[in-house]
């Protein structure tokens, strides 16, 4: 497990593979809590057995649902995703990075 002091703290060289820096901030039995930093990147489709509550720290970006909705996102925006709710990161923004909160809780 990693602990980040600071959610705005990362450095560069931490972003410099291109990937997006993920984070274990905490993990018990039944909830998990991970800080994101994207720049750019999207994402495959995801359908999840976890429930996960998100929070757009910094930056913009979209998500896209099964069916072609998107929601596009800003600076405190909240979002709850049940379990199997199918879903992508359609856009991030690069500057600002993309600071995320996720938390993920059985959905069943």
């Amino acid at each position: 497990m990693k602990w980040c002091s600071n959610l705005f703290s990362y450095s560069d060289s931490q972003l410099s593979s291109g990937e997006e820096l993920v984070e274990e901030i905490l993990r018990r039995p039944d909830v998990r809590i991970e800080r994101i930093i994207s720049t750019g990147q999207v994402s495959g489709w995801y359908d999840q057995k976890e429930a996960e509550w998100v929070c757009l720290v910094q930056g913009k970006a979209q998500l896209e649902y099964e069916g072609g909705q998107t929601q596009d996102l800003t600076a405190g925006d909240i979002v709850f995703l049940p379990a199997h709710k199918k879903h992508r990161v359609s856009a991030t923004s690069r500057q600002p990075a993309c600071i995320w909160l996720c938390v993920f809780f059985p959905g069943d």
